[in-house]
């Protein structure tokens, strides 16, 4: 950008002065923000004096976009869209400052746009002047006087048009306020009209209401707040529970002609889920049936269901909507105990695997004031899904453990279940079908018979044998460690000694090896006997060269000091097998 050049005293600078001031006070009287850029340009153009004079407003992504004009200029031009950090334009916006060129395609210390530049050239602009608009220190556009002719703008000029933009900003900001405050103005007459049209609905629906608030505060679970709001209501009242499970019924059974209305009530069921709102149908036996549903910020607790011989009218589905909130009351303390209860199993759990026998007194008080006998709980399960965490699992287990007088509970990251189980396979397969419902995906579950209230053993055993199977590729099956006996060696913890002294006796060397040169020579062997000795298929599950792998389990032969290709390499391949298998357990 040139220096400005200085005016010196100019005839009429007062008439300026006083028609810049005038207009500013013109400004702050308009109201509509397109009154007002039209007013900026217009007066603007008059008070500069130049060919045209355009006004831009920044957008979020940073791009100038020209709102209004004054003067001829083509359509192309008022369409324009100015990239950020381009052009004059994009030089006021970064600086915050005034800038102006005597000729626009010879300011060299601008960035340029093909697109824009086509436009500028077509348009037959050369000189331009370019001012922020600032509103509290933040610029929200740009104004700008522009001619079809060289010249240089005077400082006079600069500073002219610079007080014009700050008046012009605050008159813009205050426009869009004025209408801003406008709009809010009309929405709260418009709900004002409404809240007085509905204040008749409000009345009669806040009396079932304030009925429904007596009956949970007297004490009443959800089948008397059933009773009482199909007695305020009239007909047949059923609330089902989030997973759509009916938790109580009341009122009136539903006629005994006519066809059940089982698919409808499903439907305005499902449809009230999904848009959040109170919806109504009729029925096939002339019944019609309501549904809204119970939620607390964004997690549906239940729904209630209301069947009448009569169509609603907008107080009944008031009532209905009013009446969801103190049923989510309701449930959410009702949930709030549920969760006391289940944190309290979980302690006890965790404390019963970790005190190991004998079983306290104290503990033996503790477990039978939650209906549980620590004597009858012979079977312990452990529980994981790909996808799903343990918090989640035990979720679901203690409902089973509810069912089953058993405990449940998150124990060193895995979900754990003990219980009283005549067979325990028949249990494993009875919780893997309830969990893989409940979650809906496959679902592992790992049995172990318990002896002598040993359950810390019990829960290990069983959760070395899940990481034996999962490690195996098993992802949805319900058994017990029995099944996986050929691999205890790998998951029981009394045995870890033999697994041991078989390994040290079988691969000790390449252990050893392994070890010392951070090598992994016992993965080698275990991709090798994994791909049946195919020498490409291994060096492809490996990633590396053939030559490479030939190295290695030359390598492997010579750390074990014979040929074991040459050789039965069975108890090699067991060990290598049980190796892996110990280390998916201690992982």
């Amino acid at each position: 950008m040139l220096e400005p050049t200085d005016a010196g005293s100019r005839p009429g600078r007062e008439r300026e002065l006083a028609s810049l001031y005038a207009t500013a006070r013109a400004l702050t009287a308009l109201g509509d923000v397109e009154d007002v850029l039209g007013s900026v340009v217009r007066h603007a153009h008059d008070l500069i004096g130049t060919d045209f004079t355009y006004l831009s407003l920044l957008g979020d992504d940073g791009t100038l976009s020209i709102t209004a004009s004054e003067g001829t200029i083509s359509a192309a031009f008022r369409s324009a869209r100015i990239p950020p950090h381009t052009g004059l334009g994009g030089r006021v916006v970064d600086s915050r400052a005034a800038h102006w060129v005597e000729h626009y395609f010879e300011g060299g210390r601008l960035r340029h746009d093909p697109d824009f530049d086509a436009v500028v050239g077509s348009e037959g602009l050369v000189a331009l002047l370019g001012v922020p608009l600032l509103v509290r220190d933040r610029v929200i556009g740009a104004l700008f006087a522009a001619h079809r002719s060289r010249r240089r703008f005077r400082t006079d000029e600069i500073a002219l048009l610079s007080a014009f933009a700050d008046h012009a900003a605050i008159a813009l900001d205050n426009a869009r306020l004025y209408e801003q405050s406008r709009s809010a103005l009309a929405e709260l007459q418009s709900a004002y009209r409404t809240i007085e049209e509905q204040m008749a609905v409000m009345r009669r629906a806040q009396a079932v209401h304030e009925a429904l608030t007596g009956v949970v505060l007297a004490g009443g679970g959800p089948v008397v707040v059933a009773d009482e709001l199909a007695g305020q209501m009239g007909g047949r009242v059923e609330i089902l529970d989030g997973g759509g499970a009916p938790l109580a019924r009341g009122g009136a059974a539903p006629p005994p002609h006519g066809q059940p209305d089982g698919d409808e009530v499903a439907g305005v069921v499902e449809q009230a889920r999904v848009t959040g709102r109170a919806v109504t149908a009729p029925g096939r036996d002339g019944r019609w049936h309501s549904a809204a549903t119970v939620r607390a910020g964004d997690s549906l607790l239940g729904t209630v269901v209301w069947s009448h011989s009569q169509e609603p009218s907008d107080v009944d589905v008031r009532g209905l909507e009013l009446a969801t909130h103190v049923v989510g009351l309701l449930i959410l303390k009702d949930n709030a105990v549920a969760d006391a209860a289940e944190r309290l199993n979980g302690e006890l759990l965790t404390e019963l695997i970790v005190a190991g026998p004998p079983v306290s007194a104290t503990q033996r008080t503790r477990a039978r004031s939650r209906g549980v006998d620590l004597d009858a709980l012979n079977v312990v399960a452990v529980a994981g899904a790909d996808g799903v965490s343990a918090a989640r699992l035990v979720r679901h287990l203690h409902a089973i453990a509810r069912q089953e007088a058993g405990l449940a509970g998150e124990h060193l990251g895995h979900a754990v279940l003990i219980a009283p189980a005549a067979d325990a396979g028949v249990f494993a397969q009875n919780v893997h079908q309830r969990l893989r419902a409940d979650c809906g995906r496959p679902v592992t579950v790992v049995c172990e018979r318990v002896a002598g209230h040993d359950w810390a053993r019990a829960v290990s055993r069983a959760t070395g044998c899940t990481a034996v199977v999962r490690h195996l590729g098993a992802r949805d099956l319900g058994t017990t460690t029995d099944r996986f006996a050929l691999y205890a060696l790998a998951f029981d913890a009394d045995r870890r000694d033999e697994l041991d002294r078989f390994l040290a006796d079988a691969i000790g060397p390449l252990l050893d090896y392994d070890a010392r040169r951070s090598t992994d020579l016992v993965a080698t062997l275990d991709a090798y006997f994994g791909n049946d000795g195919n020498l490409r298929r291994t060096a492809g599950a490996l990633r590396v060269h053939l030559n490479t792998l030939l190295k290695r389990l030359d390598r492997v032969a010579d750390v074990l000091g014979h040929d074991w290709r040459a050789t039965d390499d069975l108890p090699l391949r067991l060990a290598i097998r049980l190796e892996c298998l110990r280390r998916a357990v201690l992982r």
